[in-house]
């Protein structure tokens, strides 16, 4: 397995202000990079306490690349619904050339019918102008002249400045949610993935890993160049897991409350291509703390407690990349150093190493009453992206 970190900020200006959250994010990475972690991610959303502080995850990143030499800077993810593809490849080259080949480049459709509306584009479009706005930013960057015509970008010849550093582009990664389809496509094209495994029951998971790896495979493309990214919280006490577990226990009830009023508009808003979540306002504070921890959506414990959870993840999934959440802006940010320099000491040289699991491996069959859980932390999942 792999390690990195999550800067998923999930705070409002009478809490912290924007400034200090960034200080406290760039610290944390750069903190990451110098105990061995692989990657930083940051993400795109707008307007809300929930992800709002990260409009632009390239601005972010680029200022992380300016203090950083090794880590892997990851977008988790863009949005190619809400900019331009000329502008989305040219910045994200940009960043691939500032930070000297460090991009992974995720991209994600977008959930929020409120940054629809705000940037007047429809979300039934989400679909095609994902397809589409991915396909003609991989163009940009590994073609000269290009011509694109499709039903909603027509542009060139032109030929993207700068070329990106990495040939024939940086690593693309894509967001999905729930569709073992989107997986599926993804893997056809040789894409890596970013999943976020909180938002469905463990099965269907593995089945969209499952998905994933086939299409991969038929395709061509090596098991050994596979990139499956997930993201967990995390939250470590050296001696009292308990301890850990009220700081995580605090930081999921603030996430959950930002959260429920950045999915509020659903309550109103109906489309084919994100079914059931008209729903979501009810589903999003279903779920307990005390579920996702023994669902293995969530890390919090001592170090011991933590590196059975992972083991056990790595049973279910394979050896994929951790992204760790440790810092959303709720926690003070001691506390996340800690836990930061804690994993690295006691858990991130041991799980680095190769794992008994091959990919695609899983744990045995659930009991009826742990796929009952399941199931219910299915229905009270929130979709993120595809």
């Amino acid at each position: 397995m792999k390690f990195g970190i999550n800067l998923f900020p999930t705070v409002a200006p009478d809490e912290k202000s924007a400034a200090t959250w960034y200080e406290e994010a760039i610290e944390l990475a750069v903190l990451a990079e110098e105990l061995g972690f692989a990657h930083v991610k940051t993400v795109e959303h707008y307007f809300f306490p929930w992800g709002g502080y990260s409009p632009d995850p390239v601005t972010l990143l680029a200022a992380i690349a300016g203090r950083t030499s090794r880590i892997r800077l990851v977008t988790g993810a863009v949005i190619p619904a809400f900019t331009h593809p000329v502008q989305l490849a040219g910045k994200l080259a940009m960043l691939d050339n500032i930070s000297h080949g460090r991009l992974d480049a995720g991209f994600g459709r977008a959930f929020l019918p409120d940054e629809f509306e705000a940037f007047n584009v429809p979300i039934d479009s989400s679909r095609e102008r994902f397809d589409q706005g991915v396909e003609a930013v991989r163009r940009l960057w590994s073609e000269e002249d290009v011509v694109v015509d499709t039903s909603l970008f027509q542009f060139g010849p032109v030929t993207l400045l700068p070329r990106p550093f990495q040939r024939p582009h940086p690593p693309i990664l894509v967001a999905a949610a729930r569709s073992p389809e989107s997986c599926a496509a993804a893997g056809a094209a040789g894409y890596g993935l970013l999943l976020v495994p909180s938002v469905a029951r463990r099965e269907r998971v593995q089945e969209m890993l499952g998905g994933y790896r086939a299409a991969r495979a038929t395709a061509g493309f090596s098991s050994a160049d596979e990139h499956v990214q997930m993201s967990f919280s995390v939250h470590l006490d050296d001696v009292d897991g308990e301890r850990a577990r009220d700081f995580g226990r605090a930081d999921s009830a603030n996430n959950t409350r930002k959260l429920a009023d950045a999915v509020a508009a659903w309550g109103r808003t109906r489309s084919d291509q994100y079914p059931g979540y008209d729903s979501v306002v009810r589903q999003v504070a279903s779920t307990t703390y005390e579920e996702s921890l023994r669902a293995n959506n969530v890390l919090a414990g001592t170090p011991d407690q933590v590196r059975e959870q992972l083991e056990t993840l790595r049973s279910w999934y394979g050896d994929v990349t951790v992204s760790l959440q440790i810092n959303s802006g709720s926690t003070p940010i001691e506390e996340s150093r800690r836990t930061l320099r804690l994993f690295a000491e006691r858990l991130l040289t041991e799980l680095s190493a190769p794992g008994s699991s091959t990919p695609g491996s899983t744990a045995t069959e659930p009991s009826a009453s742990a796929s009952a859980e399941a199931a219910d932390l299915e229905r009270s999942a929130v979709g993120v992206e595809s």
